[in-house]
Parts: C-alpha cells; sequence; structure tokens
C-alpha cells in the first residue's frame, strides 16, 4: 500500500461493479476518492479535484460537455482527466482528442490506472511549479528593471545590458523546466507498455530461470502426432484381428470393414510421415530463426529511449511498482524489445518469405500502438536470420512489404551451398481441404530452443552471454543448437486469403513454410486461434510469389 496523501480523485462511472473497483484501488493507494458527481461541475468545484477518472458511460452527465466544462474554465483547468475506453486504438484516440490527458483500455490493469494517475498528479506538480518559478522569474524581472530605471541617464547602456541579461535569464530557465518536463514526461508515460513487451535486459538468472519453463512450454508445444496416431491404429489393427479370428460368422463381414478401412488409415499415416521425413531432409537447413530487435526514439526530439540505470544484479531500476524507469537522457542500456519468427529461404539471392508482422513487429500490434500514441515510435535497430547448420548470423533488409497481405520479403547475403531454396507450389493448383501439410517453423522462438538444452549447456550459455539477447542466439548457433520444429496436419477450409489448418505452432512459428504432400510451400503461417492447436491460418503462398516479380 501506498503511503497517505492528500491528492483528490473523483470518479465518475455509472456501472457500480466498475466504480467500486476503481475506487477500491484508489483507495488502496492513499488518495482521497469521491464519487459525488451528480451535480457535474458543482461537484467538481465543491471536492476540487486534482485528477478525475471518467468511466465510459458517466451518470447523469454527457461526458463530452463536462470534459470541456473541466478544461475550459480558468477554475479547473489544471484538473487531469483520465478516461476509460472500451473500444480498440481508434476509441482511444477519440478520448485524447476530446480532450482527455490520459485514456486506459477496459478492462483497466490496477498497476497501470495508479501509473497513469501518478504520471498525472507528477506532471500537474511539474507545471505547477513551472508557473510558480516563471512568476518568480518576471517578479525578479520587474525588480531588475524597477533598480535600472533609477539608474542615471549617463548610464543608459549598462541598464539595456542588465535588462538582456535578465532576458536570457528568463529564456534559459524557462526552457531548461520545460526540457525537465518533457524528460520526466518520457520517464512515466511508457511504463506500462515497457513491462508487459521488454525483454531485453535479462539476467543470467533470469535466462536460466526462463529455460526452465521451457519444459512446461513443450507440453503444450507441437508433438509428434503422427507416430502416436500411429501407435493407435496399429493397436486397433491388431485388435481387429484378434475380433476376426474369434468371431463368429454373422459378425466377420462388419469387423472386416473396419479393420480395412482401419488399415487404409495407417497406410496414409505412414505415407505421410514419409513425406514429412522428405522434407525435413530437404528443407530444414533453409528455414531460419529470425531475430528482431525494436528501439524507441521521441518522436518529436530523435532521442532514443533508455533505462535510467542498472541495479547492482544487471537489472532496470524500478518504481516502487516493479516498473522499469525509462528516459531519453536515461545512463543504462537502450530500451530493446526481442521479437522472434521465422522465415524461409526462396531464391538463390538471398531472398526470404515471411510475415510483415515478424519484420516490422509493430505493425498492427496495439501494446506497441499505446506507445506511439504516447509520442514514442518504435524502429528497427537489427534483424538477423539464422540458419541451421551456421555459425553465424545473417543481416537481414526488408526489400518489400504485401499491401494486402500479412507477408514481408527480406534480403540477405546467402554464401554458404548447401542452404538451399524452397521450392513454392503453383498458384494455379489451389490447395485442397482434407490434403495433409508439413509446418516448419521455431514456435516460442528462444525459449523452445533453450528448453531442449541441458542444464549443463544453459549453464555455460547463461555464464557466456551474461543474458544478452543477441549473444545467445549467437552462442546457440555456434553450438549448432538452432534447428526448427515440424509437425504436421491436415487442411480444413481454403479461402481466397488464407488456408486453414491443424498443424500445430505458436508465437514464433509465425513466418514458417506451410508444405503440401508433394513437398512444396502453400502457404506462409501467420495466426493461431488457439496455442498450440485448433485453426492455425496461413496466408496462400500467391501473396509471396507476388512480391518476388520485379
Amino acid at each position: 500500500m501506498e503511503k497517505s496523501n492528500n491528492e483528490r480523485v473523483l470518479v465518475v462511472e455509472s456501472d457500480d461493479d466498475l466504480s467500486r473497483s476503481i475506487v477500491s484501488v484508489l483507495t488502496d493507494a492513499g488518495y482521497q476518492v469521491s464519487t459525488d458527481c451528480d451535480e457535474g461541475m458543482k461537484s467538481v468545484l465543491e471536492f476540487k479535484p486534482d485528477v478525475v477518472v471518467f468511466g465510459a458511460d458517466p451518470p447523469q452527465l454527457d461526458c463530452c460537455d463536462l470534459l470541456s466544462e473541466i478544461k475550459g474554465s480558468a477554475q479547473t483547468q489544471s484538473i487531469r482527466v483520465i478516461m476509460l475506453s472500451p473500444g480498440g486504438p481508434a476509441q482511444r484516440t477519440r478520448g485524447l482528442d476530446l480532450g482527455a490527458d490520459d485514456v486506459v483500455s477496459l478492462p483497466f490493469d490496477p498497476h497501470e490506472l495508479l501509473s497513469r494517475v501518478r504520471w498525472q498528479l507528477q506532471d500537474k506538480r511539474t507545471i505547477e511549479n513551472l508557473r510558480q518559478q516563471a512568476r518568480a522569474v518576471e517578479e525578479n524581472r520587474a525588480v531588475a528593471q524597477q533598480v535600472v530605471n533609477a539608474v542615471n541617464d549617463e548610464r543608459r547602456t549598462l541598464r539595456v545590458g542588465a535588462m538582456l541579461a535578465v532576458a536570457v535569464l528568463v529564456v534559459a530557465a524557462v526552457a531548461f523546466l520545460i526540457f525537465y518536463h518533457r524528460t520526466q514526461q518520457q520517464d512515466t508515460r511508457v511504463y506500462a507498455a515497457i513491462t508487459k513487451l521488454q525483454t531485453g535486459v535479462l539476467t543470467p538468472q533470469k535466462l536460466i530461470d526462463r529455460s526452465r519453463q521451457g519444459p512446461e512450454d513443450a507440453q503444450r508445444g507441437p508433438s509428434p502426432r503422427t507416430d502416436s496416431e500411429k501407435l493407435q491404429l496399429q493397436k486397433q489393427s491388431q485388435d481387429l484381428k484378434s475380433q476376426i479370428a474369434s468371431s463368429k460368422t454373422e459378425n466377420i463381414s462388419a469387423l472386416q470393414n473396419q479393420l480395412t478401412e482401419v488399415q487404409e488409415r495407417l497406410q496414409r499415416v505412414e505415407t505421410e510421415g514419409k513425406v514429412a521425413q522428405t522434407i525435413i531432409q530437404s528443407y530444414e537447413p533453409s528455414v531460419c530463426l529470425i531475430h528482431v530487435v525494436v528501439g524507441f526514439r521521441d518522436r518529436t526530439t530523435g532521442l532514443q529511449l533508455h533505462y535510467v540505470g542498472l541495479t547492482s544484479k544487471g537489472e532496470p531500476e524500478t518504481d516502487d511498482l516493479n516498473n522499469p524507469l525509462v528516459s531519453v537522457t536515461g545512463a543504462g542500456p537502450e530500451v530493446h524489445i526481442d521479437v522472434f519468427g521465422t522465415g524461409f529461404l526462396v531464391s538463390e539471392d538471398g531472398q526470404i518469405l515471411t510475415n510483415h508482422h515478424v519484420a516490422e513487429p509493430w505493425w498492427d500490434n496495439d501494446d506497441l500502438k499505446q506507445m506511439t500514441a504516447q509520442g514514442v515510435e518504435p524502429m528497427l535497430v537489427e534483424m538477423t536470420a539464422y540458419f541451421p547448420g551456421r555459425t553465424d548470423g545473417i543481416s537481414l533488409t526488408t526489400e518489400k512489404i504485401s499491401p494486402s497481405a500479412d507477408v514481408a520479403l527480406l534480403k540477405g547475403s546467402i554464401s554458404k551451398p548447401r542452404i538451399r531454396k524452397i521450392a513454392l507450389a503453383d498458384n494455379h493448383r489451389p490447395a485442397v481441404s482434407g490434403a495433409p501439410v508439413v509446418l516448419l517453423g521455431y514456435p516460442t522462438g528462444l525459449n523452445a530452443i533453450l528448453a531442449r538444452t541441458s542444464e549443463e549447456t544453459l549453464q555455460s550459455i547463461a555464464t557466456t552471454t551474461k543474458g544478452d539477447p543477441k549473444e545467445i542466439m549467437e552462442e546457440l548457433a555456434h553450438r549448432h543448437l538452432i534447428r526448427p520444429v515440424v509437425t504436421q496436419g491436415h487442411i480444413g477450409d481454403v479461402l481466397p486469403d488464407k488456408i486453414i489448418y491443424d498443424a500445430q505452432t505458436t508465437s514464433g512459428g509465425s513466418g514458417g513454410p506451410l508444405f503440401s504432400s508433394e513437398g512444396k510451400v502453400i502457404g506462409i503461417n501467420f495466426a493461431m486461434v488457439r496455442d498450440f492447436g485448433g485453426s492455425n491460418l496461413a496466408v496462400p503462398i500467391g501473396y509471396g510469389e507476388s512480391l518476388l516479380k520485379p
């Protein structure tokens, strides 16, 4: 619980359950909270809040009108307004356009709400201090003017010089305070998003803890479905043969029909297993793990976002809610987000197909859009491909982005002969429902690879790399530990812009090639309805082929 204080928050929310939830969070944090808003602006003037939290549907009030009254009155314009919005980016942007100082998505996270309230209060205090110092400067300037005016006319030149000096000091003081205010704003406005997304600073212990979660992830992850299905069918076949041998004449016909059906299914499974093995042997070296590093910079100044500092354990310094402290003037390392995806080689010139959201992780990403709305824009720091069998990473650049699908064409310098391009299916021969498919990729990215290593190897990697993601990737490549995961399934449906199938995958598998039984790529994996199962989605390969055309 935070220390009590005299700062006041007015909650305007008609939903009783939501209102109680908001009040509970704010009260526990030590704020003086009121929900009395029946008389609109009169209630605001009587309670004199520092912050007003507007719900999605304030009771008996026109939200926009009350907000306009608060911001339009000299008595209340310094009150900070936070709106709660149940919609997406468009609704949140509308709240800012209406005059709100900040917008929080519903359902809200208590830590995020408190962080936003603290930031608004801190910003409000900074502005008030700025005004007080500006008034003090103005008073000093007036006094200086009076003194100068008392000087003899013969010393007019000295008087002018003194006035200029005072003016320079005024400008310098205001400029410094504005810059300080802006820096403080950067320190706090992206806490929630950074906490949710940042993985760029890992201590060796965190790396080890993260890898130990691998076995749990693996239990939910891709499994040799074909082998288990084959064993089940073999058992059914043996059981039916035993029943036929011991059954009466009238039952033999039905049992033989069942046996024939089971044996046909068993033959299909065995055939599909052989196809998968052929695909693995041919194309596993051509499917790469893509490591994308995203940084952030202030849109206005162009300054990059840094951690304020690191603790003695090498972890980012945090506030009282464990949010990492960040600033454009921080002394710590740059704030980075590490994103992993899959790609595959499609030309001898080093062209690689993957997803748009792998090449540009901020594309269609609501969490990163929240940061963008706050004036911090993401930027690509580096993008590297790691192919099985290679001991080094290959730097990538984005060559083309599809305007109509989640597909991107990347380019790297591929010189090793054993990495060959993957054959693409003829777009004029569409995929067919029920047909078997094979998917190659890197589901769960770095976690899955670490989970497959021994404890001794993991300890060695943690010590050698000190948790730096890029160094981890290079060490894994050097040890030949980077290999794609293979899963099998069948096509459920084929639509003009997507293929629906059940070969298992999850995050990190985005951009992986979906093979037909002929060993050619028919789609590019881009989304999954449920982790490691259910219905997964691929972009038809025709969208990728269109990017290969000059």
